[in-house]
């Protein structure tokens, strides 16, 4: 798995650029009480709010930029960051070549994904349910939040195509995420490779691996170069009860932020 510093979040291992900056946080290292222990970045699931506020501040401190939380909705759309965006914008990915803003997506079972190009000129942050994941007609938080990533990346004419790399997050892990036939559907209606991703289980469920599922949409869209998540246990947030918030297994839960952004040259490490 990715290294871990100070138990507080997971930092991705991939050839990302020196000046591109990427984190997801573990539960740990917050001030929020039971169940919500302790580093819950979430305002919308019940926790008080000042403790969410001095979470979200703490993260801001520790990254050196500005996290920008969204407003999820499982859907695929997706905003482009500058440092006059608020919070809460409705949005299930965010884009940025801004300095210090942090492209930002809540999570507790569903996958994060982070992508930058190759020569760090834009950075974004994916959330990828299941439902966002499998959108509609092939078309979900992959396929458009690649599209618009490559109509706003600043390659002028004559580049080189743009390169892309993406590292996968914590979430729920394949024998954990129990789905039915529909679900299967929306994935395999034409698409007979997708087949592949789930495996039998109690009569009409279905075990799904949503990691290999987006390693499978990124892999099509010519992103060839995936890092993070392989589907095993340790990257389970529903396995790794002392790491990872988990939806799913707790019902009331806390969620965990991935974030990925450019640092200028001031705070280049």
């Amino acid at each position: 798995m990715a290294n871990v510093q100070d138990d507080l979040w997971v930092t991705p291992q991939w050839p990302a650029p020196p000046h591109v900056h990427a984190v997801c946080t573990t539960r740990q290292g917050g001030q929020s009480l039971p169940p919500y222990d302790s580093l819950n970045l979430g305002l919308h699931v019940g926790d008080a709010p000042a403790a969410v506020q001095a979470n979200r501040a703490r993260l801001r401190e520790r990254l050196g930029a500005r996290p920008v939380f969204l407003d999820q909705v499982h859907e695929i759309s997706t905003v482009q960051l500058g440092h006059e965006t608020p919070d809460a914008c409705r949005a299930d990915g965010a884009i940025t070549r801004e300095a210090d803003l942090a492209c930002t997506v809540m999570v507790a079972d569903c996958l994060p994904i982070l992508l930058c190009d190759r020569q760090g000129r834009q950075v974004a942050a994916l959330h990828a349910g299941w439902r966002g994941l499998a959108g509609m007609g092939g078309v979900g938080i992959v396929e458009q939040g690649l599209k618009t990533f490559r109509q706003l990346a600043p390659v002028k004419p004559g580049d080189a195509a743009i390169d892309l790399i993406a590292w996968l997050g914590p979430c729920i892990g394949p024998r954990a995420l129990e789905v039915g036939d529909e679900v299967r559907a929306a994935f395999t209606d034409g698409d007979a490779q997708a087949f592949g991703y789930f495996e039998a289980g109690a009569p009409g469920k279905w075990w799904a691996d949503l990691p290999g599922l987006a390693r499978l949409r990124l892999h099509r869209q010519g992103v060839a170069a995936v890092y993070g998540n392989d589907g095993t246990i340790d990257w389970c947030t529903v396995n790794q009860r002392s790491r990872f918030f988990s939806h799913r297994r707790d019902g009331v839960s806390g969620r965990m932020a991935a974030c990925i952004w450019l640092a200028s040259a001031n705070r280049r490490a």
